[in-house]
């Protein structure tokens, strides 16, 4: 007979909350953000990104609040801590679906923010979609700008010359290309998910300006396996001068499977975003079809948190609501090889879409969309991790 526990009963009825419970993991100073009852229109909040703001202890959230009847889109929202994390501000509406533009109700989805070393401006960009399609995976995008830390934003039509749909994930990284500074944005596609002649690959845009955003790559693939390429993550390499994207995976054709193994694939790039490597399997970086964060590090490591055990859906033993329950990590030092997994944040609960900020050497400020044992996305985590050189 299966045994339901006391706290999983409180956890499911919401009588007791996650942020109560004691929790594993290295992650410390949890806090919970925002939670989905505080968005009457929202059935799930997630997605969240954080960066560094104007001052020591100032740290930018955004999160997406997913309308009730989407699969994946709804508002975009940015909250502010000026006490490294210990509350936060009430959130302001960075793209609002009920604000239309012209004759056209979008929903919107998956914020990215960045800041330009040496500017004062925060930039909030995501992805639009037509509010009558069910997801948001024939979106472009998007982008609105701040000029005081996150407060007030306004939006800024983007100047775009790649125009085919995009998902976005991932911060933005800056780098140099053929001797001119650009800015890399991450992003994939899925039309074959609607189109039968459509494709599911990985591509990068860049940009001189952050307002005028050009297709600069598409990660290569190998003839076989094809894999799913989607939602990665640009950082520096292992080797001077190098970039490298960690991705997640699945199946090309059966996206409902994982790769075999279920590993992360990475491609690099010698010449500053301009070109890549054919992708490649990780062997010791796990993905089960879930965002995962990957980064080089201030002092030339590289840091990479996850998901471990089954893909969402996939019920197994210690899974059975199905995996993106506990959160792992792998640090690696520069010239070294990646540590053996480590446990980042597990409380029996659904955990998913880590994105970290280094704040100082070694020493990350961190966000994730957290549920209850069976539900996910109902709330959004802050904690603080600190690794060892």
């Amino acid at each position: 007979m299966k045994r339901i526990t006391l706290t999983a009963i409180l956890l499911t009825t919401g009588i007791i909350h996650a942020q109560d419970l004691p929790h594993q993991g290295n992650v410390t100073d949890v806090r919970v953000i925002r939670r989905v009852e505080q968005h009457p229109q929202a059935w799930r909040v997630w997605q969240p990104v954080i960066i560094k703001g104007d001052k020591n202890k100032h740290l930018i959230v955004a999160y997406g609040a997913m309308r009730n009847g989407k699969k994946d889109m709804g508002d975009i929202f940015v909250t502010i801590s000026k006490n490294d994390g210990d509350t936060w501000e009430e959130p302001v509406t960075v793209f609002d679906h009920t604000v239309r533009n012209g004759g056209i109700q979008f929903a919107y989805a998956n914020p990215v923010l960045y800041r330009a070393p040496g500017q004062d401006i925060v930039w909030c960009y995501a992805m639009r979609c037509s509010i009558a399609q069910r997801n948001s995976e024939e979106s472009h995008l998007v982008g609105a700008f701040s000029a005081d830390w996150g407060r007030s934003w306004t939006p800024v039509e983007m100047a775009m010359h790649y125009t085919g749909p995009l998902i976005l994930n991932a911060r933005v990284m800056e780098t140099e290309i053929d001797g001119q500074r650009r800015y890399l944005l991450p992003a994939h596609r899925n039309t074959l998910a609607s189109d039968p002649r459509g494709s599911r690959d990985h591509l990068i845009l860049s940009s001189s300006s952050l307002l005028e955003w050009k297709l600069e790559a598409y990660i290569p693939q190998p003839k076989r396996p094809r894999g799913f390429l989607h939602e990665g993550n640009i950082g520096l390499g292992d080797n001077e001068g190098e970039l490298k994207i960690v991705m997640r995976t699945a199946d090309y054709d059966e996206t409902n499977k994982t790769t075999a193994p279920p590993r992360a694939w990475s491609s690099v790039s010698q010449n500053g975003g301009k070109t890549w490597s054919v992708a490649k399997s990780e062997p010791e970086l796990h993905n089960a079809k879930s965002k995962g964060y990957f980064s080089h590090t201030k002092d030339g490591g590289h840091i990479y948190v996850y998901n471990d055990g089954p893909a969402q859906r996939d019920k197994a033993p210690g899974s059975p609501n199905g995996g993106r329950t506990s959160l792992r990590y792998k640090v690696k030092p520069k010239d070294g090889e990646w540590s053996v997994e480590k446990t980042f944040y597990h409380a029996g609960i659904k955990n998913s879409y880590p994105t970290l900020a280094e704040v100082a050497p070694g020493e990350f400020r961190c966000v994730w969309d957290s549920g209850t044992a069976a539900r996910p996305r109902t709330h959004i985590h802050f904690g603080k991790l600190k690794i060892n050189p």
